[in-house]
């Protein structure tokens, strides 16, 4: 297994190119089972996620052709309709599947989910939405079975909680379904928006695209001629490579970027003394030299996401007094905290809520991640700590970043990917 060595960084400068969205990616992907051509992706981020949604295609009889950044789907010969469990349980948004496949060929069956252990994100928002347009689903030995006795239909669906995924399956599914389907309490984050507008130019009339309520002309089982387009910048990505000049307190220039969909972010990093110099493409950061703390709640978007909450409890470790960080989407996305404070960081837990204590001296340690952005976390926290940082189980780190340590490296970073 491979693991980052990372030493004291207390200087970086350069240019970062941000990579295209994994979160946009995912969906547009399984998009591709929708579509009577070939459809040609680029800007595709090369992170381990992408390579296993592209995978499960491949099993389900599609063709994935690579160069460099981008990828030609083509799911004209796609005959099996069994997402089996060796792929599905490594990445929870390989649900994402279901709802285009169900449209597609009116019966399907899909493992249940795996992925970052952050918490409980139950898909039944997703199942009683496809009930609600005429599936019938059922449970058995750990798949999801489902079929369309008589096709899916336009419907009004009304979710208890924002979902993203959940928004997703059902833009895909109502795609193809006869009549229109309105979904009330939709995902507004820019990967929806995108896949929403993907469609909408490819002939299904979506009304209501970047608000709460969307609503989707179906195509009556009509497959999709999509064009060639490119994933929208990666903005978690982008927030993380903010956070590292933050903590450094390095001015940082990050291009491809999309600042716009970074709107929380920047407040939350302005609030704690940085300044920034913006162009439609481009950020560049202007570090305080004394970091102020922050109260921060992690909502749905446009609020601030919960993918930075551990970018911005590293970055608070080294704030001039006391940070309160809040966790409203998932009951344990805190497992970082343990390995902060192995390194040295005053972080007391009550719940969903994190008392940060700054400024703490960091010490370089041996450290695991223990999801995705954990994993990010503990570089960031690594590049201020004295000493030598050891960070395992970055095969976390792997499904999300696309060469992180390379990007790193480049402004100055002192980084390693080593074998164990």
């Amino acid at each position: 297994m491979d693991y980052l060595k990372i030493k004291n960084s207390a200087s970086l400068e350069g240019t970062i190119n941000i990579s295209g969205a994994k979160n946009a990616s995912l969906p547009l992907i399984a998009m591709c089972i929708l579509a009577k051509n070939s459809v040609h992706m680029k800007n595709l981020p090369q992170v381990v996620d992408i390579k296993t949604l592209l995978k499960l295609l491949s099993n389900l009889g599609a063709t994935c052709e690579f160069s460099q950044d981008s990828v030609i789907v083509n799911t004209f010969d796609l005959h099996e309709t069994k997402a089996t469990y060796d792929i599905v349980k490594t990445m929870r948004a390989s649900i994402l599947v279901l709802g285009p496949i169900l449209a597609r060929f009116g019966h399907c069956e899909v493992s249940l989910p795996g992925g970052c252990a952050i918490g409980q994100r139950p898909i039944d928002l997703h199942l009683k939405a496809l009930e609600q347009m005429g599936a019938k689903i059922a449970i058995k030995a750990g798949y999801i079975e489902a079929r369309t006795p008589n096709g899916l239909h336009g419907c009004e669906i009304i979710f208890d909680k924002v979902t993203v995924t959940g928004t997703a399956n059902i833009v895909m599914a109502a795609a193809l379904a006869k009549g229109a389907t309105t979904i009330t309490n939709a995902a507004r984050e820019p990967e929806v928006v995108q896949l929403c507008e993907v469609l909408n130019a490819s002939g299904v009339k979506i009304n209501g695209i970047g608000t709460a309520i969307l609503k989707i002309h179906g195509t009556d089982g009509q497959l999709l001629n999509i064009n060639e387009f490119s994933i929208i910048p990666d903005r978690i990505e982008a927030g993380t490579y903010l956070c590292a000049g933050a903590i450094t307190k390095s001015q940082l220039t990050l291009t491809n970027v999309e600042p716009k969909h970074l709107g929380a972010v920047l407040s939350k990093l302005e609030e704690m003394g940085s300044t920034f110099t913006l162009t439609d493409t481009t950020i560049t950061i202007h570090p305080a030299a004394h970091i102020k703390p922050v109260k921060i709640v992690t909502q749905e978007y446009p609020a601030f996401p919960t993918d930075m909450q551990a970018q911005f409890l590293a970055l608070a470790t080294q704030a001039d007094g006391v940070s309160i960080i809040e966790e409203r989407l998932f009951e344990n996305r805190f497992m970082h905290v343990s390995e902060l404070q192995r390194m040295g960081a005053d972080i007391t837990l009550n719940g969903h809520i994190a008392t940060v204590s700054g400024k703490s001296n960091l010490c370089g340690t041996d450290v695991m991640a223990t999801d995705l952005r954990a994993s990010s976390a503990l570089v960031l926290a690594a590049l201020v700590a004295t000493g030598e940082t050891h960070v395992h189980r970055i095969y976390h780190l792997d499904r999300g970043y696309d060469s992180l340590e390379k990007k790193l490296y480049q402004v100055g970073a002192n980084i390693q990917r080593l074998k164990e």
